[in-house]
């Protein structure tokens, strides 16, 4: 058994922030293959269902990003699973936006979601790192992650989204290389190709004979001199 876990702030008014993408990519997984009705538990939102057979519990904590651990713990606990059996979704500050990457293990950086996890189950599960990319200094960071995404962001957000959808039963089997490339080509669509040239059976026009020069040798050798 796999758990998914999407880190974000519940709430209406951070619904759209950047800080939010991890519940984001739960809820594309759980529309996209068609999982059970979102519940209360583990102090957060659990959905159940299966990917390509293998049976898979989404979470998001409810406990506001800083105390995520509290919620991954205790489903951990109640589950008897493992750090192997987790794999956290987050945005990424060091990563552009839309660019996706898949590690185990490791630091928390800073995340204060991250942080959270690390002290109830240690820091040996999964992750998904969702860049956002970075304001361009750190004291603009906290700001900067609570705010929506913009407009103008939109289209890569939803080819993301749609590629995790798309690319998630590789990661329940344990594939984040297949997933990872599933992802990428939901970013960047094979090019249209270019149509063939049109076949004809018409022979093409005979060029026109050259025009006989109607002059003698001795006037083209006087024209040559005047």
């Amino acid at each position: 058994m796999q758990l998914f876990v999407g880190l974000g702030n519940p709430g209406a008014k951070y619904e759209r922030n950047r800080h939010n993408i991890g519940f984001m990519a739960l809820d594309r997984i759980a529309e996209d293959h068609g999982f059970g009705p979102w519940r209360s538990k583990f102090q957060g939102m659990v959905s159940e269902g299966t990917l390509d057979g293998a049976r898979t519990v989404l979470l998001k904590p409810m406990t506001f990003m800083n105390l995520s651990g509290q919620s991954v713990g205790e489903a951990v606990r109640f589950y008897k699973l493992t750090p192997a059996d987790v794999t956290v979704f987050h945005d990424e500050l060091d990563l552009a936006p839309g660019k996706l990457r898949c590690k185990t293990g490791g630091g928390h950086a800073g995340h204060n979601g991250l942080r959270s996890i690390h002290q109830h189950i240690g820091e040996a599960y999964a992750r998904v790192r969702l860049g956002i990319g970075h304001p361009g200094h750190k004291d603009r960071v906290a700001q900067y992650v609570l705010q929506d995404f913009a407009k103008s962001e939109a289209d890569w957000l939803d080819d993301l989204l749609r590629g995790i959808g798309k690319g998630a039963p590789w990661l329940a089997q344990g594939k984040p290389d297949r997933f990872q490339n599933a992802v990428a080509q939901a970013m960047t669509p094979p090019k249209p190709a270019r149509p063939a040239p049109v076949q004809t059976d018409r022979a093409p026009p005979p060029e026109p004979e050259a025009t006989p020069d109607p002059r003698s040798p001795m006037q083209k050798l006087m024209d040559k001199f005047r």
